[in-house]
């Protein structure tokens, strides 16, 4: 059974600092792309960022040069470091596995995992 376990999410101010942590298990984490995607209230769920099980990134352009997505494998975790957050960052974060390099088409991924929330006050 696959199981997704984000952690990590929290109430933060503007312009400050949180990781996501998302924990993998009944899978082979190696062979999958990951993903980190988002939902706010009334908004559809939108991609954040992608890695490849090469360490290729893919980033939603509003995020570009304030988070970075990374990956260790020995752990199967992949992480979501996010700086310079922004009260329009607030969201259920989720993250994805993805057999192929789907990176934002969200349809693609396979396994989901339950979201972690993030609220940034302005």
């Amino acid at each position: 059974q696959v199981q997704l376990v984000e952690s990590g999410g929290g109430l933060v101010q503007a312009g400050g600092s949180l990781r996501l942590s998302c924990a993998a298990s009944g899978l082979t984490f190696g062979n999958y792309a990951m993903g980190w995607f988002r939902q706010a209230p009334g908004k559809e769920r939108e991609f954040v960022a992608a890695i490849s099980w090469l360490d290729n990134t893919y980033y939603k352009d509003s995020v570009k040069g304030r988070f970075t997505i990374s990956r260790d494998n020995a752990k199967n975790t992949v992480y979501l470091q996010m700086n310079m957050l922004k009260p329009e960052d607030t969201a259920v974060y989720y993250c994805a596995a993805d057999r192929t390099w789907s990176r934002l088409k969200k349809d693609e991924y396979e396994y989901w995992g339950q979201g972690t929330q993030v609220t940034v006050s302005s």
